[in-house]
């Protein structure tokens, strides 16, 4: 089939020139979403309530309408997935993606609607796309199979007229019938939801099928592809889909677990990070390698960015695209065509370029350390932990991270609990690497561990392969988009994981 890559690249460079134009004009574009979606919702019953018929600006929209968290716009959802129409958005609501956050317990159901779909997910992945081939114009992606490893994908009924799964689900459910042409496996394999049997059988159908692209979340990838090369007996993935060119990822950070991809695989291809939510698809790299995603800004999600310090005041104030900056943390609050109305995403992102805007996620808003006064976020953890990798020859499959407070003994410290892959030969000249990494990529930490007198050297142990599985089973948690927790302020997922390294594995 590789006569067709010439014409499917030239249809996919279609779409460039409408790329083009959100890409120059992201302000503008910005403001013509917020309006489309304020008219399409002005006589809903959040509408109405905040007078949508009112509202010709941005400044009047953030003045009448609150920021909002999950909770707050739980009991609109609720009302919605009990069949009321017309609450959050103006055409039915029939689909809902379960997301479940490692924060809380408990589940959330963002709705899905047909704008969601067809004019934010399925826009933005094609506009993936035709990006893809500009660097790539003799790719051959589209001649082979797409393996897609995405999580539970069951469909539950909520009454007649509604469903929930998890995004990836709705998304199978409702893609157009030429995309399971190009997409592996089947979906009675996709649908599974009993992590053990489905890689098992996901590694089982696809052996023999021409991969040319895979997405799915790392650490379940690694999982998959070890898995293939036992049954195999192939010494790396590119003997088994000789055709493999592309590996789409999003969700954690990629920057621990590139080593293990490029000897695993075991021939040089292409690395795409993307950052798509139950609630959207936000932004994708557009230039192999670069160090930021190219916003999406014309696929019906009006975006504000509160900086991460004013979160938890009363009015927390928010920004536009014209006053960001480079290099600060800010927390997404969106507005979409899927009914969430100045919505708290919860994640922190920073720009790396303005012209055109880039982001790259560093982190969860609750998913990081500041119990000195270091603010150690997850960007700065991925990228000391790589570096001590790299010094080291170690290979990391996970981690996670508290405190340690000060007590009688001693000051405060953080302690780290690491999964390796391939362990170093000196767990401690590992950790001194690490701290140096931190003090390098962070002036507040560094700061902190000036002499130790506010926070000593880090805490780390080597924990047996499993205990982290061992931990998001007893969670009810294990697959697809469910990641361990990086860092946290308070001790709890540190305990819960050591408990159960002591009672089944061991910690060193």
């Amino acid at each position: 089939m590789k006569f067709l890559s010439p014409a499917i690249s030239s249809l996919a460079r279609l779409r460039l020139w409408r790329i083009d134009g959100w890409k120059s004009h992201p302000i503008t574009a910005q403001r013509e979403v917020l309006q489309n979606l304020v008219t399409a919702a002005q006589y809903t019953e959040f509408g109405r309530k905040y007078q949508f018929n009112k509202l010709f600006n941005i400044r009047s929209f953030k003045q009448a309408v609150p920021i909002h968290e999950y909770e707050d716009m739980k009991p609109y959802i609720d009302r919605i997935m009990n069949g009321e129409q017309n609450v959050l958005w103006n055409t039915p609501v029939t689909w809902f993606a379960k997301s479940s956050g490692t924060t809380s317990s408990k589940s959330k159901f963002i709705p899905v609607t047909d704008e969601s779909l067809e004019d934010c997910h399925y826009k933005a992945a094609k506009d993936v796309l035709s990006l893809y081939y500009v660097f790539n114009p003799e790719s051959d992606l589209l001649t082979g199979k797409g393996l897609v490893i995405g999580g539970s994908h069951t469909i539950n009924p909520l009454n007649e007229d509604a469903n929930y799964g998890d995004l990836s689900a709705v998304l199978l459910q409702n893609s157009p019938f030429w995309g399971h042409w190009i997409r592996t496996p089947d979906l009675s394999i996709a649908l599974m939801d009993e992590w053990e049997s489905k890689i098992e059988k996901l590694a089982e159908s696809t052996i023999k099928e021409n991969v040319t692209s895979i997405s799915g979340v790392p650490t379940w990838t690694l999982i998959l592809f070890r898995r293939i090369l036992e049954l195999t007996g192939k010494s790396t993935i590119s003997e088994v889909w000789p055709s493999l060119e592309l590996y789409m990822h999003g969700g954690v950070s990629f920057t621990p677990y590139k080593q293990q991809f490029d000897e695993l695989i075991g021939k040089k291809i292409n690395y795409l990070e993307m950052y798509n939510a139950s609630e959207g698809f936000f932004a994708a790299q557009d230039i192999p390698g670069n160090d930021g995603m190219l916003l999406f800004t014309d696929h019906g999600i009006f975006m504000e960015f509160m900086p991460v310090e004013e979160y938890g005041k009363e009015n927390p104030k928010t920004i536009g695209l014209g006053d960001v900056e480079l290099g600060k943390h800010y927390a997404p609050v969106i507005s979409t065509n899927g009914g969430l109305w100045r919505y708290l995403l919860g994640d922190t992102i920073e720009f790396t370029s303005l012209a055109p805007f880039r982001i790259k996620v560093s982190g969860r808003l609750k998913h990081y350390i500041n119990a000195f006064g270091e603010e150690l976020m997850v960007a700065n953890a991925d990228k000391a932990i790589a570096e001590a990798c790299e010094a080291t020859g170690a290979i990391v499959n996970d981690y996670t991270a508290a405190p340690v407070y000060f007590g009688e003994t001693g000051n405060g410290a953080h302690e780290w609990l690491i999964e390796f892959e391939r362990a170093p030969d000196n767990l401690e000249t590992f950790t001194m690497h690490l701290d140096a990494s931190l003090k390098a990529v962070n002036s507040d930490y560094e700061a902190k561990r000036h002499k130790s007198i506010a926070l000593g050297l880090p805490i780390v142990h080597a924990i047996n392969k499993g205990v982290f599985t061992q931990w998001l089973k007893t969670r009810g948690k294990l697959g697809g988009q469910h990641k361990v927790p990086r860092l946290s302020n308070n001790r709890v997922y540190v305990e819960e994981i050591k408990e159960i390294g002591a009672n089944v594995f061991k910690i060193q």
